[in-house]
This record gives structure tokens, sequence and C-alpha cells, in this order.
């Protein structure tokens, strides 16, 4: 199983909508905030993907 520890770095704020939702659905909802994401699952990858510009993602 492959997991990551994603932390968000740059602010959602002047984003569209459903990136904004991406961070929260994520679980992220502040600035420096830290998380770790099963990358196993395509949709939670896919999720990373599209916000990954806002992210920074480390191997676990």
């Amino acid at each position: 199983m492959k997991k990551v520890r994603i932390t968000q770095i740059r602010s959602g704020i002047g984003r569209p909508q459903d990136q904004k939702d991406t961070l929260v659905a994520l679980g992220l909802r502040k600035m420096h905030q830290s998380v770790e994401v099963d990358m196993d699952n395509p949709s939670k990858a896919g999720m990373v993907k599209k916000v990954a510009h806002l992210l920074k993602i480390e191997e676990i």
C-alpha cells in the first residue's frame, strides 16, 4: 500500500471552486496542514494530481 503525506503550501483563494472543493475533500482546511493519503485508490490519486500545484507531496 503506497501512502503519501500531502501538505498544502499554496492558498485556495482565487482558485476555481472545484479545486477548493478538492482540497476540502482531501482533508486540507488550512495552510501548512498535512494529511496522509493512500494512493492505491484511483479517486484519491486523481484528486491529488488535480491540485498538485498547491501541495507538497512526500512519500512515506
